[in-house]
């Protein structure tokens, strides 16, 4: 179970899930039932697993050479490599676009489609071992999630919940940046152009911190499209939260500045997805 885990990468992928939720609470137009709403936010789940998934397929020869990934099981051998997984993962993607089709609509299958090929292919695949710019790239797959969850809702997505799509988007670099610091080491090792990589960590974590402000800026913009105090509310502290971290990080990078940056942005992005579907729920 603990492999299963592990290569699916249920943790990232419940995140996305969340993200899925809140595309659909705050969006505005035709009322959508629980059970599709289960069903939509259990295939983004399992659409962001299987890309994952693939990640790790893909990157055996990486993970080997990284001490944080060396465990993985595919490196271990406790799930065998091979084009077996190649098959599930395939069958994973498809059943969660039929699904969301079935459940929602089209437009909001493509873009879980669009979720799992962004993080799957056009980061891991494409990106990660030529350019810095993979992780920004990267960041489409999380805001792919809330346009899915609201397009269950209208074809068309509101302000709100283009609002947080960005939150997403800009939320994805500061957060893997400051993990990238941590594992400086490891990236080198494995030959992957992660920015503490190629600008040293001291501009890196100028670079989150930047990319934190930015962030925090862009999570206010919510409350003036429609979401009322109680996501103002956990929006500002979340991002105080990261802010506060991250200005300890551009002062003094290091391991210990840069885990704590990388918790501080799980609690960011956290109090934005969750104040969004507390506001909806509770006014």
């Amino acid at each position: 179970m603990k492999a299963f885990i592990n290569l699916f990468k249920v943790r990232i992928g419940v995140a996305i899930a969340f993200a899925a939720a809140a595309g659909l609470a705050v969006e505005q137009g035709s009322e959508v039932g629980f059970l599709k709403s289960m069903v939509l936010i259990a295939a983004v789940l399992v659409a962001a697993s299987a890309a994952g998934a693939f990640n790790q397929y893909v990157e055996r020869d990486l993970d080997v050479r990284m001490a944080r990934t060396r465990n993985r099981p595919f490196v271990t051998g406790a799930l065998k490599h091979g084009p077996f997984w190649l098959w599930v993962i395939g069958a994973m993607i498809a059943a969660s676009v039929l699904a969301t089709s079935l459940a929602a609509n089209p437009l909001a299958a493509i873009y879980v489609f669009l979720g799992a090929f962004t993080y799957g292919v056009v980061y891991t695949v494409w990106l990660k071992r030529r350019t810095w710019w993979n992780i920004v790239v990267g960041g489409l797959a999380g805001s792919f999630a809330v346009l899915a969850g609201a397009a269950a809702v209208s074809p068309a997505p509101g302000p709100e919940a283009l609002a947080l799509a960005v939150v997403l988007f800009l939320w994805t670099p500061p957060h893997f940046w400051s993990l990238a610091i941590a594992c400086r080491d490891d990236y080198v090792a494995a030959g992957v152009p992660m920015l503490p990589v190629v600008v040293g960590d001291a501009r890196a974590a100028r670079a989150v911190h930047g990319a934190a402000g930015l962030l925090v800026a862009a999570s206010l913009v919510p409350f003036f499209f429609g979401l009322g105090w109680i996501y103002l509310a956990s929006a500002i502290l979340g991002g105080a939260c990261f802010l506060f971290r991250s200005l300890a990080l551009m002062r003094a990078p290091g391991r210990a500045t840069a885990r704590a940056a990388f918790l501080a942005s799980l609690v960011q992005l956290c109090a934005v997805l969750f104040g969004a579907m507390a506001d909806v729920a509770l006014l």
